[in-house]
């Protein structure tokens, strides 16, 4: 079921400005400081979800977990599986992301800086 519904992110002020474009394709976002509040906000079944990925150097997330985003992907089938999830990444910590994706569907993994139509080829969907 489409809700036209974008969640943001922002952990750092890396993350790009985008709510013209959202807002352009119809998309209403809600924006998000952590992921403990987006994750608490699943049940509102957003289509898309932008977020940064950060990766766990040492004992950051307890040595279970790979990155910032592990706990929030793994919630997502149980609360909104249809979400898409577009990861944003810094060039250096690109290489994290492919064991990332062995573990989670990612919709779109795009490297900062993001142009906005890269954004606005990620939030194309065959639906």
């Amino acid at each position: 079921m489409k809700t036209n519904l974008i969640f943001s992110v922002v952990e750092s002020s890396m993350h790009p400005d985008f709510s013209g474009l959202y807002s352009s394709l119809g998309l209403t976002q809600k924006r998000f400081n952590s992921l403990r509040k987006t994750i608490n906000n699943l049940k509102l079944k957003p289509d898309f979800i932008v977020a940064e990925f950060f990766y766990g150097y040492g004992n950051n997330y307890a040595g279970v977990n790979l990155s910032n985003l592990d706990v929030m992907l793994h919630s997502l089938p149980k609360y909104s599986q249809e979400t898409r999830v577009i990861v944003l990444v810094s060039k250096e910590e690109r290489k994290f992301v492919d064991k990332l994706e062995e573990l989670f569907p990612l919709h779109a993994v795009l490297q900062l800086p993001v142009s906005e139509s890269d954004m606005q080829k990620a939030l194309k969907t065959d639906d």
